[in-house]
């Protein structure tokens, strides 16, 4: 007696194959660059700081009104300005250590990093107005020694300090450069966020 039973056919294969899922070396990737730009950002506001700080300069210059010479020192610690400016860029540089350390724990363990990237993007927007307020109020202080201003007869600084003026400028170039790498950092956190998003 012959079986009735026919064999079964397998289903019809899909022509459409399951998306791949998001490859992890990208996202490891990714907090790489948020290392390496995290520890430029400790270096620049690190040298930021020291520069302020030792800008110390004594010359023989006159003393007005009367214009009589005096020996006098020029320190960052003179202006309210320049005392905000290291105070700012010391948070900036304590931040990116606390920072640094943390993006090298998501690279370690992975499951926290979109959680990590929401904090570095709203943090990092925090101390980059922190750092640019710095800067500006800084900055401002600086191009009035640099230049003076004659109609309300603030005489140029930088004549008579120019080592001081030079350390001055130095240490606004490296805060600068620190702004710039925050804005590259909110980018890089916004960037991975929308490509998570879309996984």
């Amino acid at each position: 007696m012959e079986s009735t039973d026919k064999p079964a056919t397998p289903p019809p294969k899909s022509d459409e194959a399951p998306p791949p899922p998001p490859p992890a070396i990208s996202r490891v990737n990714c907090f790489v660059v948020d290392v390496a730009l995290r520890v430029l950002l400790f270096a620049a506001t690190l040298v930021a700081v020291v520069v302020m700080v030792t800008s110390k300069e004594t010359e023989f210059v006159p003393v007005p009104p009367a214009g009589v010479m005096m020996w006098r020192t020029a320190k960052f610690n003179h202006s309210p300005a320049f005392i905000y400016f290291v105070t700012a860029l010391s948070v900036a540089c304590l931040y990116s250590i606390i920072t640094t350390l943390a993006s090298l724990s998501t690279i370690l363990k992975p499951a926290f990093s979109k959680k990590f990237l929401l904090y570095f993007a709203f943090w990092d927007v925090l101390i980059f107005g922190v750092v640019a307020s710095a800067l500006g109020t800084a900055g401002g202080v600086a191009y009035i020694g640099y230049k003076g201003n004659s109609h309300v007869g603030w005489t140029k600084v930088c004549p008579n300090y120019d080592k001081f003026c030079d350390y001055i400028i130095s240490s606004l170039a490296m805060s600068l450069l620190a702004s710039i790498v925050l804005v590259l950092l909110i980018f890089l956190s916004i960037f991975s966020l929308y490509k998570r998003a879309r996984d």
